[in-house]
């Protein structure tokens, strides 16, 4: 049986409207990809606004668990602990 594990999603200011406003939400999810199901199930637009058509995170797109980056981690595979937050932050860029 797979562990389930309450998690906080952090949701930046431009992506509330995605999520009925949230700023921040609750998922019991075992994984960075199980967290990503999720969203596509109750928030599909910021799961579009994360994922591609692909299911892949769009290229202006970083999620970090807490405060590592994902592709530092295991990616999609990296596992979430109690208490861990998913923060979704969008690249920032200009001159």
């Amino acid at each position: 049986m797979a562990r389930t594990l309450a998690v906080t999603v952090s949701v930046p200011g431009g992506l509330h409207v995605c999520c009925d406003g949230a700023d921040e939400f609750s998922l019991t999810v075992p994984s960075v990809r199980a967290a990503l199901d999720e969203l596509e199930r109750a928030h599909p637009n910021l799961h579009r606004s994360i994922c591609d058509e692909t299911g892949a995170v769009r290229r202006h797109i970083n999620l970090f668990v807490n405060t590592d980056h994902i592709r530092d981690l295991d990616g999609l595979d990296t596992a979430l602990a109690p208490g861990d937050t998913l923060n979704v932050l969008p690249a920032v860029s200009g001159g």
